[in-house]
C-alpha cells in the first residue's frame, strides 16, 4: 500500500544537502526524522559521508545546526 499522505508531515526533522555550486539551493533532503535524537545522529553521519559540504538539520522553518557555521 502507498504511505499516508501526511507522512512526510509527522516526520519533522529534516537532513539537508546543499548545492555546490548555487550555495542557496538544497540539492537534495537526506533523511527526515521523528526525534531531534535521531535527527542529529543522522546530520553527523551525513558530515561524514559528505566532507566539506554544507549539510543542515532544520525542523519546520528553524534551522538547529548548519556544518558551514562553524
Amino acid at each position: 500500500t502507498p504511505p499516508e499522505s501526511g507522512a512526510q508531515e509527522e516526520l519533522p526533522f529534516r537532513i539537508e544537502l546543499w548545492s555546490t555550486e548555487r550555495r542557496e539551493v538544497v540539492e537534495r533532503v537526506l533523511a527526515r526524522a521523528l526525534s531531534a535524537q535521531l535527527a542529529r545522529a543522522i546530520f553527523k553521519a551525513a558530515q561524514e559521508e559528505h566532507p566539506g559540504r554544507r549539510i543542515t538539520l532544520s525542523k519546520d522553518k528553524a534551522v538547529l545546526a548548519d556544518s558551514a557555521a562553524g
